[in-house]
């Protein structure tokens, strides 16, 4: 549990986050806020992030009035 903050760029969108650590279906997970830049118009949003199985990062991105996207990362 805490708090933090950071940075995202994911494809045209580029901006500063706002992080809030918690749980999510009993596992670790980050929950954030987002302002920024969508291809140079401001945007905002939310999203989440952890650590599910075979230690990949899944999570969601979703802007506001816009897109949402899910994402899986998976280390090389």
């Amino acid at each position: 549990m805490g708090k933090s903050d950071g940075e995202i760029a994911f494809g045209a969108l580029k901006g500063f986050l706002d992080v809030r650590y918690a749980t999510r279906d009993g596992s670790a997970c980050a929950e954030f806020s987002s302002e920024g830049h969508d291809e140079n118009d401001p945007t905002c949003g939310r999203g989440w992030a952890m650590i599910g199985t075979a230690g990949r990062l899944v999570g969601h991105f979703y802007i506001h009035n816009g897109d949402d996207s899910a994402f899986v990362c998976e280390r090389g």
